[in-house]
């Protein structure tokens, strides 16, 4: 169920983009083509005015077909075709997918604060050897009861030799797990667990607005950060960090996201739609953000740039954009086993 609703979370991200595009075009008089639900073959159709409205069997988000759009088939002498656009509309239009991906995701993010999340801490590593092993607590189980560190640490602490109960849910499930702290000389600390505090109690409604914007800039700013991170490991050591990871992953974390709760699950399509965002206005062939980096080749150039010259450096982007998909989601599937 929760791969599901992670699928159809990120469906929906993804054809929120390409609505994105839509409807700016139709509002600057562009002709769309096609507005596609989900990726060809197509399953069925129905043209309305110039559109065709398709529904397509992969449904892994849409597309939009423009007018012109593609650089070798662009019509110069036809004014509703995108190419024949000045600069600033093409620049509006391709922006328009990274503006609703942002949107959105500060909007989902601002729900989550609004509606509040479960309130606990996360065992984020548990000490080898310690008296958390031995009782069998994991990392990434949520321990409740307790909503602050400090709280939990010196409810611990004035149990020392003593069994106490730790209850925490795991897998969606809620487990009593009885443990007994130690001496802090004993080797791996009291219990032996490193805690994070979790969830958030519900924010007004403007206050969840204004503290979502945010967090959303935090998080766009950290992707930025890591995305250098990873393009620094990849030309300076040739290879990618451990904590990058593919398709595969992202389920894979939504999965252990989900069983803490839907609010969670919530939470991480929201920092996907931002990450979505950062992605795509990178200035990459294939991305949005390469195409607008060509607008602004464009602009300097004085006359537009080869159409040939596009569609390569477009193809060549797709190629390797394909080749670092299919390698981190090679490494994600080892993991698993």
């Amino acid at each position: 169920m929760i791969i599901f609703l992670t699928i159809l979370g990120i469906a929906l991200l993804i054809l929120a983009h390409e609505f994105g595009h839509f409807i700016c075009a139709k509002a600057f008089g562009v002709r769309v083509d096609e507005f596609g639900i989900g990726f060809p073959p197509r399953l069925f159709g129905k043209t309305r005015g110039e559109t065709m409205y398709s529904v397509n069997l992969l449904p892994l988000g849409g597309f939009v077909r423009l007018h012109g759009e593609t650089a070798g088939m662009a019509d110069m002498n036809d004014e509703r075709s995108f190419i024949a656009q000045p600069a600033w509309k093409r620049l509006v239009v391709i922006a328009a997918g990274v503006a609703m991906n942002v949107v959105l995701g500060w909007l989902i993010v601002s729900t989550v604060l609004f509606i509040g999340t479960p309130r606990g801490l996360l065992i984020d590593r548990v000490l080898p050897g310690s008296a958390a092993t031995e009782a069998g607590l994991l990392a990434g189980d949520f321990i409740t009861g307790f909503i602050e560190g400090s709280a939990f640490t010196g409810y611990v602490r004035a149990h020392v030799g003593e069994a106490i109960t730790v209850n925490i849910v795991r897998g969606g499930k809620h487990i009593a797990v009885s443990a007994t702290p130690r001496a802090a000389n004993a080797g791996g600390g009291v219990l032996g667990v490193v805690i994070a505090e979790a969830g958030a109690a519900p924010l007004p409604f403007f206050a969840a607005l204004r503290e979502g914007f945010v967090q959303s800039a935090i998080m766009m700013a950290s992707v930025v950060v890591g995305l250098w991170s990873i393009l620094v490991s990849l030309f300076t050591q040739g290879k990618l960090l451990e904590g990058f990871v593919g398709p595969v992953g992202i389920f894979s974390v939504a999965q252990q996201t989900g069983l803490l709760g839907l609010a969670f699950l919530l939470q991480l399509i929201g920092a996907i739609s931002l990450n979505l965002a950062v992605l795509n206005i990178m200035p990459f062939p294939a991305l949005d953000g390469g195409r607008l980096l060509f607008l602004v080749f464009e602009k300097i150039k004085g006359s537009r740039l080869s159409p040939r010259f596009e569609m390569i450096a477009n193809a060549t982007g797709f190629i390797i954009l394909l080749a670092l998909i299919l390698t981190v989601t090679a490494r994600d599937v080892v993991r698993l086993f």
